[in-house]
This record gives structure tokens, sequence and C-alpha cells, in this order.
């Protein structure tokens, strides 16, 4: 039993008065036996420390193994003050060090890259002594690609533990996660066993699970369960061994599995099964080895299969090899069948010279003679190339790949030919974009006959809206996914309620989108971006249809701000002029921007006798993942999507689970105002696994993300760990309002009023703690509650309403739980505290006083109407300013006082992003917008946020 505190407090005073001291200088004592005096202290204090868990059982450990999860596992293991006294791991591979080894040499362990540690099945006794020099106790091998030795395994007194990625005795052998997905597994996990002779049959220690969901692939069961609990489990596992509590339960060999790793030759699909265990076959498959069938009599390998829900759509026929029935290739892919007459989706196609294609260009991926041309269609090929052949005079023949530019042509010359292939074809329409999509002669024949035949007209949007009579006006809603163009149900068929919080009622259903959609609309993004018109677009052209955006959401303000309002309770007056009255300033702002984006001429030292220019360009990233929170549906949309628009990329845009239905309309709006398909993508679904694939995704280069700080954390996490995509955060906040008793105290009322119940407390800048000089803490407090008496709380949709319902019931509960501690802790609660008793999620316009700097609601933000007043000390400037930067977060704060020369040293030393000088949620489009500490990093709204979405590239030229 740990000592009491008053027990501890006594020792330690009966020790440093009856110690031994040494008098030196002016009297001063000193201890004559400090590393004792020191020991004592540790004895008595360490185990009654809250740190205590630092302090628990250690071990000395050798890390066997290699990749990031090694690296990860190691990294966490000595964060738990375990020392690792050796790391063994491969060598270096291109002059490239493992992540586990680049690791453990920043931090000075010993590293040890041995090619083998046995030749021909017995141990290098040189390596064998080498290992056993680090003097370990425990080896823990967190991914091992090498065979190690018994002597090795069993030589610590705690023996090797090993983890595996399976639930044991279940998939034995290297590629269990295939066969977990293969076998079509309800459940994966990993296992954690003792090492023994015998290959992954050692006895267990630890076993955890997840469930499989039906378009899982390898990819997404590692990153979002084997991958980052496997991490703690085995951190876990070694503390279980330290502290003498690790459990050996023998394997049984009663449903026990091992299967080799799978090889190209084995990995053909058997069609003639049902469509689940095809889908299986090839997920288990992708990405290594391939599962693989045979199309036109060539080896055709499949990736990217999922289940397909509802109707088969429209496509052309193709034969397949072994298959029950022709497969079909349609705008999403191609359609396989199985014996049971059900159907799955194939994304991608890869041909045997290593050529990928998206399977629904399987018909258009290779030359003219895959047409069948009619003769009239010949004869106006050949007169195509007899263009072709006088504009190109320097080209003798004019073949299938003979490429347009590549040949000598300019922008002359794609005039010249748009306006002969006009006079001379039958009046085709083409347009001088369209030489540049389609560069080689056999492309531009394909690209020409489907135009001629109708072919590749855009189709006509359909749109399966639910529509409500609702605000005197009917409402017509998108409620699907809306990927490269179209509206389509999510992959797997599931949606979600998405709930009126003013009544609790039912919207409509949205889609529900899996991590197959997000691939797919990522895909259609990197097209858009790689191969589209949006890529090649002049900016100011770019800029035009961010204008037309614009004003079409102009247009149509009034639908878009009831469909704020119903879906995210928002009064409908604040919604019309804030949520959709800046979102089209935004866009108009960054339209401005498209044609001014440039970099520099810089000068630098040149090398004689040489002559240098050197010149920065300012570039696009590519495909950007923007994930918004439900605050401001519409507005944060328009913040993040505008500037990464304007700056050339494409978009992935992943709403909020609860208002998806503002972004669904947008997107109808895009295609209206002539976006090309596949530049924005809008996926509804959930954060834990749409946010997660994004976050995860290869193809992503930049996340922007607004949300709290601990998803913050992970998402930073997740696109470091992938492809150390960009990101920019705007997280939470706990935003400090000074105001001094030589304010203007109608207006710091007015507006410290507004800094908290502003969009009904769901404001990322507002003020989380009031600090009111003490003078005027009493007058203040008074004529604030008489203001929030004469707040109108109801229907968002009346005019007349001053406050609406909070977002969403998870919400409304914590707001009411945040209140209850806050009474708990002692605080004095003025005004409020409760919800409504009413139906939906209203909550009291609530004010607190009295409340000390250590108190819950001192430091945690609440996100919701409630004022949180702290008192300071008449004219203690500095001591106030600590108090309001006492906070690791620093998104916005404010400060009232009419003495000019106060409000500029307030505002210099107020840790923020933001800081309001008498006035307070005063934002605007050109004015950067972002966070400091843990309210996140980069910059919303104004010049700063183009840098977010633009990369710079250096050229130096010698002339």
């Amino acid at each position: 039993m740990c000592p009491s505190n008053i027990q501890l407090w006594t020792c330690t005073f009966f020790l440093t008065q009856n110690l031994p001291f040494q008098l030196f200088g002016k009297g001063k004592k000193k201890i004559l036996f400090p590393e004792l005096y020191i020991i004592i202290m540790a004895l008595l204090w360490v185990p009654h420390c809250k740190h205590h868990n630092y302090y628990q059982n250690k071990l000395k450990l050798a890390l066997i193994g290699q990749s990031l999860f090694g690296q990860e596992v190691y990294t966490n293991i000595r964060k738990q003050g375990h020392k690792v006294v050796g790391v063994f791991t491969v060598p270096d591979k291109d002059g490239k060090a493992d992540p586990l080894a680049v690791a453990a040499q920043k931090d000075g362990t010993p590293v040890f890259k041995f090619p083998r540690w046995r030749v021909k099945g017995k141990p290098i006794p040189e390596v064998v002594e080498a290992y056993k020099a680090v003097g370990a106790e425990l080896n823990v091998m967190p991914f091992c690609s090498q065979f190690i030795p018994m002597e090795v395994i069993d030589h610590p007194a705690y023996g090797s533990i090993i983890y595996h990625p399976s639930i044991l005795p279940l998939h034995r052998g290297a590629s269990a996660i295939n066969w977990t997905l293969i076998q079509g597994d309800k459940k994966a996990g990993f296992s954690i066993f003792w090492a023994d002779d015998g290959l992954d049959t050692g006895p267990i220690l630890l076993q955890r699970e997840c469930p499989v969901e039906p378009n899982d692939t390898v990819d997404s069961l590692y990153n979002r369960f084997l991958f980052p609990e496997g991490i703690k489990a085995m951190v876990e596992s070694v503390q279980l061994i330290a502290d003498g509590k690790a459990p050996r339960i023998n394997q049984t060999e009663e449903g026990a599995s091992y299967e080799g790793i799978q090889k190209k030759s084995n990995a053909k699909v058997n069609l003639a099964q049902p469509a689940e265990a095809i889908h299986n076959w090839i997920r288990g498959h992708d990405k290594v080895p391939g599962a693989w069938s045979v199309i036109d009599g060539q080896t055709v390998t499949l990736y990217g299969s999922s289940i397909l829900g509802g109707s088969v759509p429209a496509g052309q026929p193709l034969d397949i090899e072994g298959a029950s029935q022709p497969g079909i290739v349609t705008k999403n892919g191609l359609v396989l069948f199985g014996s049971d007459g059900k159907a799955l989706l194939v994304r991608n196609l890869q041909f045997e010279d290593g050529k990928m294609i998206p399977a629904s260009k399987y018909f258009s991926s290779g030359d003219t003679t895959s047409m069948e041309l009619t003769d009239d269609e010949k004869k106006m090929a050949e007169e195509i190339r007899s263009i072709w052949n006088g504009i190109l005079g320097n080209i003798a023949v004019i073949e299938e790949t003979t490429d347009f530019f590549k040949s000598g042509a300019a922008s002359m010359d794609v005039v010249r030919l748009v306006e002969e292939v006009k006079q001379k074809c039958g009046g085709v329409q083409l347009q001088n974009e369209d030489v540049y999509m389609a560069t080689t002669f056999q492309d531009f024949i394909q690209m020409f006959v489907r135009r001629l035949r109708g072919e590749d007209q855009e189709e006509e949007m359909v749109i399966d809206y639910v529509a409500k009579y609702v605000n005197n006006m009917t409402v017509k809603m998108p409620w699907q996914c809306f990927i490269n163009g179209k509206f389509e149900d999510a992959e797997d068929g599931k949606t979600a309620d998405t709930i009126n919080p003013a009544d609790g009622s039912v919207i409509c259903k949205v889609a529900y989108s899996s991590v197959g959609d997000v691939d797919r609309a990522v895909a259609a993004a990197k097209e858009a971006f790689e191969v589209g018109p949006w890529g090649r677009m002049n900016p100011r052209d770019r800029g035009s249809l961010l204008y037309k955006l614009a004003d079409l959401m102009e247009e149509n303000q009034e639908e878009l701000a009831t469909i704020e309002s119903m879906d995210s309770g928002a009064v409908y007056t604040l919604a019309l002029k804030t949520h959709v009255g800046m979102s089209i300033q935004t866009f108009r702002y960054f339209a401005g921007w498209c044609d001014k984006i440039q970099g520099k001429t810089i000068p630098i030292n040149q090398a004689r006798p040489n002559r240098n220019l050197t010149f920065t360009r300012k570039e696009p990233l590519g495909v950007c993942a923007i994930v918004i929170p439900w605050n401001y549906p519409l507005m944060m949309l328009a913040w993040k999507s505008a500037a990464c628009l304007a700056a050339g990329n494409t978009l992935v845009l992943k709403p909020a689970q609860v208002t998806p239905l503002s972004a669904l309309k947008f997107a109808e709006l895009t295609v209206k105002a002539g976006i090309p398909k596949g530049v924005i993508n809008i996926i509804p679904g959930s954060g834990g696994m749409v946010g997660q694939r994004m976050s995860d995704h290869p193809d992503i280069r930049k996340l922007g993300f607004t949300g709290s700080t601990p998803i913050g954390k992970q998402i930073m996490k997740s696109c470091a760990l992938s492809n150390l995509k960009k990101v920019s955060l705007e997280l939470g906040g706990k935003s400090p309002l000074i105001i001094f008793s030589d304010c203007d105290m109608d207006k710091a009322v007015r507006m410290g009023m507004s800094s908290v119940f502003f969009n009904k407390g769901e404001n990322c800048i507002a003020a989380g703690r009031l600090f009111v000089e003490e003078s005027i803490h009493d007058e203040y407090i008074r004529r604030v509650v008489e203001e929030i008496k004469k707040m109108n709380v109801g229907d968002p949709l009346d005019r007349a309403t001053d406050h609406g319902p909070q977002n969403h019931k998870a919400h409304m509960d914590k707001l009411v739980e945040y209140c209850e501690v806050g009474l708990k802790e002692g605080a004095t609660l003025v005004y409020g505290g409760k919800q409504v008793d009413r139906p939906g999620f209203f909550m009291e316009p609530t004010l607190f006083t009295d409340v000390e700097d250590h108190m819950f609601i001192a430091k945690e933000e609440s996100f919701g109407p409630i004022m949180v007043v702290s008192k300071f000390k008449d004219g203690d400037i500095d001591g106030v300013l600590q108090r309001a930067n006492d906070t690791e977060f620093g998104l916005a704060s404010g400060v009232f006082t009419r003495d000019i020369n106060k409000a500029m040293y307030v505002s210099e030393r107020l840790d923020a992003g933001t800081v309001f000088v008498n006035t307070y949620n005063k934002t605007d489009v050109a004015s950067p917008f972002g966070g400091f500490k843990q309210s996140g990093f980069g910059k919303d709204l104004g010049e700063d946020a183009l840098n977010e979405y633009l990369k710079t590239k250096a050229v130096t030229v010698e002339y």
C-alpha cells in the first residue's frame, strides 16, 4: 500500500531536518551525503508518482525484424522504458537502410545487418556470438523475413515472442492475411506467440480480432487493424512478460491450417464458383501475385474487386475463358458473374506487357483496329491521315503511333487540324482541347469516330432526388455518392439515416460509402488530374468555371440554406448569410487567384564563365483529400475546396457523416457549372472507414482536415506512414476573450454573447473562456443574463429564432454532461445548463461564473452554447495573459479595451492564430485562418491557403 501524502511529507521533513549538513558560504547548508538522500526520496516517492507505470519492471530486449511495423514496435517499446540492447535487421537495399535500422541508429542502439543467420541449415557461429554478446533477456520479433536459429530463439531468459497476422492456429505460414481473404473468413486478427521449433506453432501469449468487411483488401485490413493494434499488442506483451503475467496457451491442432506463399502460376481465377468466392480469390491476391484469367487469348491480371450491389449497369459483353457467362465492360469496370448468378466488379486490368488500364477502358485501350469501322468511317480516317500528312510535312508516313506534337506540331497546327477536319469530315464538332487529349493518330481516330457516332457525348446527369416541401419551397436533395461526375449508390448498397436536429426525424437515407468507393473516387480524381482537361486547362478558364459555380450557388442560395438549416440545425438567416453567403464569396475570391499564381526569378551565384537563370514554378499537388466537420458543412467545404481547385488540383471530399446533404447538392451544381468529371468527388460515410482510407491512400498527395485534435493526430500519423502526404489541420480550440474595465460595455456584452452563442456555440473559434476584469465583472454578468433571457430558442427555419438545435443527439448529451462536471467542480451555474424540454436537440444558453483555472470547463472546449467566465484582478494584464495562454490550444483569441496601447500589447502576446480586438468572429475570405499549438497548422482563406495546395519547383538553366 502506498503511503498517504501526509505520511510522505512527514518523512521528507524528518529526513531534511536530521540528515548531516555542512555549513558553507554565508551560513548556507549542504547535505553531506546527497546520493543517500536522493535514493531515500526515490524509494519514498516513486511508487506514489502518477507516472509510476514508467518504473514498472523493465527488460533488456533484442529486436529482430524489419519494416515500418518493426520500427513502430521498437519506438513504442523504448517509450515504455525497456532497453533495446540490439537491433538485428536486414542489410541495406540499393543503399537504403530498413526503417527499423534508421530509427535504431538515430537513437544510438547497436544495429546488426546480417544477410543470413544460417548456412545449409546450420547457424553461423560468428553471427550467433554477435547476437549473444548484447545480453538480451527477451527476443521481440515483430516482422522477420529471415530464418532465425533455435540457438538464438531459446537463448534469452524469457525466450522469444513473434507477431503473426492471423488468429492461430488458422493460417500458419507467410501469407496469412492473403489467406484470411481468400478463404472468406468473417474475422481477421493477429496472434503474439512464444517461438518454438515449429512453424507458427508456439504457445499463444495474446490474440486480437476484428470483423472482415465485404470489400476489405489486404491493405485495408492491415492499415485499419493489424498495423496499429499489432503495435500496441506487442508493447503490451513485453510488459506482461516483464511483470510475470504473460500466459502460455498451447495451440490446438483442431482447425489448424497451413498455406504456402502463392505464386503467379497457381493464382488463376476459377470462374466456375460463386461470385463471393471469385471476389475473395481476387482480393486475396491483390496486389501480389495478382489473380489472373485469360481474355482474348492473353493472360490478364484482375485488380480491385468488390461485390456488386444492386442492378448490373449496361455495358459491352466480353468473353472470358472458363466463365459461366460473358463479363460486361461497364462505365464502372468489368462485371464478372459467379456460378450462382451474382456479380462482382473488377476495377483494373493488367496485360502481359505490364500495361495497366481501368477495366472500363478495355475496348478503347488498343489501336484503331480494335474498333470496327464502317466503309464511310474508313474513308474519313484516310482523309484525316492526309490532313496529318499535310501538316506534318517532315513525316513521310503517318503510322498509328505517330504523335502529333512529337512530330513538330505547334499550337497553330492544332487550330488548322481542327478546322480542316471539321471542314472535310462532315462537320463533326471538335475543339482544340480534343487534339491535346488524343495526341497519337490512333487515339485521334478513335476519338473522332466516337464523336461521329455520338458515343462520347456526355450523358445527361441522372439524379435520384429526395424531395421535400419545406420553408415554403420544394428542396431537391441528392443522396448518393458523387464519383466521376455522376451520382451512384455506394458500392455495397449501404445507406445511413441523416437526422433533422430540430425534431429528431429522419430527413432521408444517404449513401454510406466503403473503401471501394474511396478508391473509385481517387482513381477518377487522378485520371482527371493526369489526363483530363482540368490539368491542361488555361488557369483563366479554370477561374471562369469557379466564377460560374459561385453564380450557380448564389442562384440556389435559398435552397442551399434550407438544406443546411434542416441538416445541421443552423438558424436559416445565419445559414443564408454566413454558411452559404461566405461560401459564395470564397469561391469568387479564389476564382480570381487562378491566373495570378506565379513563381519567382532568383539571382544565384554564377560559376564563370557560365550564365545561369534560376526560377521557381508553383505547381498543383495532384489528388487532394478534404475532410470537413459538421458545424459549417458548406462553408468548410468552400474554405478548403476553393483554394484546392484554384491551385489546379482535383479532390475527393468527405462531408461529416451527420451533415452530408449540402455537400451533395453542391456536387450537383458543379456539373451544371461545367467542372469536368472526376475533378470533384463527394464521398459520404464514416471517418473510421472513408476518412481512414483517404489518410492511407497512396495516390492522395494532400489531406486537409477540420475537426478534433485527437482525430487530427491520427490523420497526421496515417498520412506519414502511408506516403508522407502533405497535411493541414484546423483542430480544437479553447479561445480566450479578455474584457478590460475600460471597454465599451455595450459592445463587449453584445460581442461577448456572439463570441459564445454564434451558430449555437458550434463554432471553431468560439470564446471558450472569458476573462472579465474584477471591477466590471458583476455588471457584465448581469447584462449578459439579461441578453440571454431575450434569446428565442426554437425552429431554425423560423425567421424570429435566435438559437437553433445542437447538431446531433450525441453532442447534445455531451453538453449536458459538460455542465454537470462544471457544477460538481464548484463553478457557479448562473443560467441554463439543461436540455430544453421539447422535441429535438435544443440546449439552453448557459452561463458559468467563478470558474477556476484547474477546472475541467476552464480547460476543455464545450463546442456548444456555454459561456465560461473567470474574473481577474484589476490592472493585472500580464497575469491574465499568462492564464489566457495556459492552454494547449491556440486557434483564436480576443480583447476588449479602449486603450490602443493595451490592445496592441495584449494582441502581440496572445498565442493564437487569430486575435480579435474590440470585435469577434470577424473572418473574411482574404484573411488567413488557422491555429497554433494543438489547434493545428496550415491556413484556410487568403493567399496563404493557396500555398497549402501548391508545391514549389526550382529550375536552373545554363545558357
